[in-house]
């Protein structure tokens, strides 16, 4: 999945807010390529339809983001990013609303196989994902303990990701934002000049 591709997904969810599927994914991706203390960690984060994802799960520990500000726990605080790769390496997943709050974590999904069609291979975790965005209508990201991050939507893999082709594709969209803000400055700047002269010459 390219950036492109990222946004095109959101677009077709009315709830979605591309900055929350955006900062979720690539909070995901540097988990898949860091992995904690030297080795690959897997995990689960659901965006959306927050209370039915709740009711359809419990609690396996004391919930370590429960009663804080949300502003203190919302995904695109930087702040918050080491805490949740800390508890990334404990079993559940994570819940996070619509608007970015991440709710609760170390959440067990109770998930139910029943139309779930998914490639042989595939372990609980996925299945889970699959049956959450099937059922509950969120969006699912699952990080894999081989690196891979995979999104779910309607029961299926929307996307995909490799962490190192992800990064590079950032990378070539900030060259091109770059590189076009460049060629619209220089524009502006030549209109600026030619009206100058215009004026000099009148």
């Amino acid at each position: 999945m390219t950036i492109a591709a990222l946004k095109t997904l959101c677009a077709r969810i009315s709830w979605c807010q591309p900055v929350v599927l955006e900062s979720a994914l690539e909070l995901a991706l540097e988990i898949a390529r860091e992995g904690r203390e030297g080795r690959r960690i897997g995990t689960l984060f659901t965006i959306g339809s927050v209370d039915a994802v709740l009711a359809a799960s419990r609690a396996l520990i004391l919930d370590p983001l429960s009663g804080h500000a949300p502003a203190r726990t919302h995904i695109t605080d930087p702040d918050l990013r080491g805490t949740i790769k800390e508890l990334a390496q404990l079993d559940g997943a994570f819940v996070i609303s619509e608007t970015g709050t991440v709710v609760a974590a170390c959440r067990y999904l109770d998930a139910s196989v029943e139309q779930i069609d998914l490639p042989l291979g595939f372990g609980s975790r996925h299945l889970a994902a699959a049956s959450v965005s099937q059922r509950l209508g969120a969006i699912a990201i699952v990080v894999s303990e081989s690196g891979v991050v995979r999104v779910f939507h309607c029961g299926q893999i929307a996307a995909t990701l490799i962490p190192e082709l992800w990064l590079l594709d950032r990378h070539h969209t900030q060259l091109s934002v770059a590189a076009a803000g460049a060629v619209e400055s220089q524009r502006l700047e030549t209109a600026t000049l030619s009206r100058s002269e215009m004026g000099q010459h009148s």
